[in-house]
């Protein structure tokens, strides 16, 4: 059995070492200029299941270097979900953003609406979840606390901040709860077809409602056969082939 750990740990030991060398060896064509050969090279890595956003970022950047509209978006597009606030991918999406043909207005959010979905995406899933087992735990501390103190001023104080504890649990719970929901329905994808006749409706003789082109970003809602319903910023809404599109959620 140890045998065949040790197997395992020189093969992924060496997978990697290899995937470094690669990576550096692209790197350097890059560097030379040669953005095609070096996105052969980070391909290489790239389909051994290497995921990074340090790899989609560079990939990206060689796109972007050969005009490649939809793939240069779509890398840095990946990048950034891998490093949110990282300010060189931002940087680099924005100017890919800007090749683009299709200048599309985001649909302003208002009011409490607005309030709420920016407080539940200041936070990941995950650290809501934590949150909201942090607070529960420190209910139950408090609220032992104040069942077995005696003093009057010291067991209100405990009674107090047991109830905000369970309060801001639940509260948190909504929040992850509603981060959850937003993650599911996030769907996003880049269009990657020169040019694409959204539909009314899920088949070629339906009335062509508006054209996209390639580098822009949909939201998927709802699939049918070999077509997609996409929603885009602005709030408008079509049908567009799935061969179209290149979906940002697969890893």
């Amino acid at each position: 059995m140890k045998n065949i750990l040790y197997i395992l740990l020189f093969f992924f030991g060496s997978l990697s070492a290899q995937n470094e060398k690669i990576f550096d060896q692209a790197n350097t064509l890059y560097n030379e200029g040669k953005y095609a050969e070096a996105l052969d090279r980070y391909e290489v890595v790239l389909n051994s299941d290497k995921h990074s956003a340090e790899l989609y970022f560079n990939i990206a950047n060689a796109h972007y270097k050969l005009n490649h509209i939809a793939p240069s978006v779509y890398y840095y597009e990946k990048a950034l979900a891998l490093k949110p606030k990282d300010k060189d991918i931002l940087n680099n999406l924005a100017f890919a953003n800007n090749m683009r043909i299709d200048a599309i207005a985001n649909l302003p959010e208002v009011g409490l609406a607005r309030f709420i979905k920016k407080a539940t995406k200041s936070l990941s899933f995950d650290n809501w979840a934590k949150l909201t087992v942090a607070l529960v735990v420190l209910f139950v501390l408090f609220y032992l606390l104040y069942y077995f103190t005696f003093g009057t001023g010291k067991k209100r104080f405990y009674f107090v901040t047991s109830t905000l504890s369970i309060i801001f649990a639940c509260v948190a719970l909504i929040f992850t709860f509603y981060n959850y929901s937003l993650a599911k329905k996030n769907n996003p994808a880049i269009v990657f077809s020169q040019e694409s006749q959204v539909k009314s409706e899920p088949n070629v003789r339906s009335d062509g409602t508006f054209v996209l082109h390639e580098g822009t970003k949909v939201q998927v809602l709802d699939s049918v056969n070999n077509w997609n319903k996409i929603k885009l910023s602005d709030g408008k809404t079509g049908w567009i082939p799935e061969s179209d599109i290149k979906m940002l959620n697969i890893f």
